[in-house]
């Protein structure tokens, strides 16, 4: 009897606490959805969701039952979740919705996960965002798909409208690519391109260097044959970078990863890398190599290619790949000499920035090389330096450390 009166008595909380967070909309069609909205006189946001999609699930689980979350939206919006795939454990509810949310999906372009739409009271789409946040960057974003001038499609309704002024289109292909209509992007830039005089300003080069993704772009051919050029402007090795990234991605990688598993034909690759790109060819293999054999679980190789890559090229190796490097070595090798070259790679990582994770690396290899009061020195200021969840991490390492002295 205790319990039956207890349950009743928290019955209350519990619908409180449900009732926090964003309200979605349920046993609607689309068609309801767009009455109701301008019957109530508020935005539509619409989450177009995918099954296997991870932030997708984080949004739902993590952002979206937050309290400050629901105050501002429920308060503006009409909540809507569009499942995007179709699978064998859809409920009736979503299978309702199949033909609109392939509507949605074929009329706006969804192409990532998760996108949100946001739509006026009268129905018209207005703005969509890409990707997961957290509440303070969910909030901001949705706050500013209020605002007509940071409204996507109110912007694109702009340019169709007539203002095709340089700095407008520059600004609209910024926010296309933001938004992630790619389409829309590369057309904008093309655009704003074609109205300038020097593409070889500071301004414009940067530009140039956001909106080069493929061979095919401007920006490509720009890089490649006039890379001194783009370089005084950018910095050192900035155009080789970019031509270098995009050939892994569209002529290497694609070779390494094939569906019957099969080893890479290394000097099939090597023939056909060198005569279309003679000097960055090399380091191209050589990264391609450390990634491949990396993935593979080939100590051996991987090692070896680092240090070949490391003794020619590490002068254009950036703090990420530097402590990539130098954590492979930790892990796979045992040479005295080849973690005394890691040392070294590692110390430069945070020559710029004092990053927890890099320093964390350096007082590992430090360890590992017999200098273990240096190791827990730098172990501390890994520490130190760390946020909460890292810290626990370091915590015990450095317990670790200590232990073994």
């Amino acid at each position: 009897m205790k319990r039956a009166l207890l349950l009743v008595l928290l019955l209350p909380l519990f619908a409180i606490a449900q009732d926090k967070g964003m309200h979605f909309e349920h046993g609607q069609s689309w068609k309801d959805i767009l009455a109701k909205a301008k019957a109530e006189n508020k935005y539509i946001f619409v989450d177009c969701f995918t099954t296997w999609c991870g932030p997708c699930k984080y949004m739902s689980a993590q952002i979206f039952p937050q309290e400050e979350v629901g105050n501002f939206m429920n308060a503006r919006f009409l909540n809507v979740k569009v499942q995007m795939d179709r699978t064998d454990k859809d409920n009736e509810e979503v299978k309702k919705w199949y033909d609109d949310a392939k509507m949605i999906e074929e009329k706006y372009g969804i192409r990532a996960y998760p996108t949100f739409l946001v739509f006026a009271p009268d129905g018209h789409a207005i703005d969509r965002q890409v990707g997961g946040a957290d509440a303070q960057g969910f909030i901001a974003r949705c706050e500013e798909s209020l605002k007509p001038e940071t409204q996507y499609y109110t912007q694109m309704a702009v340019y169709s409208n007539g203002k095709k002024d340089p700095a407008f289109v520059k600004s609209l292909a910024q926010l296309a690519q933001k938004k992630y209509d790619m389409k829309a992007a590369a057309t904008l830039s093309k655009e704003y391109l074609s109205q300038q005089k020097d593409l070889y300003t500071p301004e414009n080069l940067q530009f140039i260097n956001d909106f080069t993704m493929s061979s095919k772009d401007q920006g490509f051919a720009m890089f490649l044959n006039n890379a001194d050029k783009v370089n005084k402007v950018l910095g050192p090795g900035k155009a080789e970078k970019k031509v270098m990234a995009i050939v892994s991605q569209e002529e290497i990688f694609p070779q390494l990863m094939k569906k019957d598993q099969s080893a890479p034909d290394w000097n099939a690759i090597d023939k056909s890398i060198t005569a279309k790109y003679p000097k960055l060819a090399e380091e191209m293999l050589l990264k391609a190599k450390i990634q491949y054999y990396s993935y593979k679980q080939d100590a051996d190789k991987a090692v070896a290619n680092i240090v070949a890559y490391m003794k020619k090229y590490g002068h254009n190796a950036n703090s990420q790949e530097l402590n990539e490097y130098a954590w492979t070595i930790f892990e796979k090798c045992d040479d005295m000499k080849c973690i005394e070259q890691a040392l070294d790679w590692s110390k430069r990582s945070f020559k710029d920035a004092e990053v927890p994770a890099y320093m964390d690396t350096y007082a590992n290899l430090l360890f590992k090389s017999g200098k273990k009061a240096d190791a827990i020195t730098w172990e501390e200021k890994a520490m130190n330096k760390a946020g909460d969840t890292e810290k626990k991490n370091y915590e015990e390492t450095l317990k670790k450390m200590k232990s073994e002295l």
